[in-house]
């Protein structure tokens, strides 16, 4: 089956789910050089699988790029794609870094997905492909433990 063309520059259907949603790469113009690229996602939304009830996320996704850049706006219809998907935390999180690890084969991924409490217990859900890139700056995700009134 042959790709589809990019998304990128045209109107697109928005995904239903996210196995339909098209994630999208373009060539990295510094391969060469090690850098990473962070992706700040602070309103992700999914279902709970059990209960129908919606789950909310911060998620952050820091990759190094190998010679494919994630283009950005296949991504955020990628994400928007589990407003109606049911799926735990921890299986939304991992599924979503193994998805864009596969897609542009960096040369290292982390996600931390940060999850809004529900029932009062927030759940961190981390997942990365590996060790990272000697020499690579990797700042720390920034993304304060969830403390609620206290």
């Amino acid at each position: 089956m042959a790709k589809k063309s990019l998304q990128l520059g045209r109107a697109v259907e928005w995904p239903h789910t996210p196995e339909e949603a098209q994630l999208d790469r373009v060539p990295n113009p510094q391969k060469g050089t090690d850098y990473l690229v962070r992706f700040t996602v602070p309103e992700f939304t999914s279902l709970c699988p059990v209960t129908g009830q919606p789950d909310f996320a911060h998620l952050m996704i820091d990759y190094a790029p190998g010679a494919w850049l994630l283009e950005s706006k296949s991504l955020k219809l990628y994400i928007a794609s589990f407003r109606n998907h049911g799926a735990f935390h921890e299986d939304c999180t991992v599924m979503i870094g193994k998805r864009i690890a596969s897609e542009i084969k960096p040369k290292w991924l982390r996600i931390g997905g940060y999850w809004y409490p529900r029932g009062g217990i927030p759940i961190d859900v981390f997942w990365q492909t590996g060790r990272v890139p000697k020499g690579l700056w990797v700042p720390e995700q920034g993304v304060a433990p969830y403390r609620g009134r206290g």
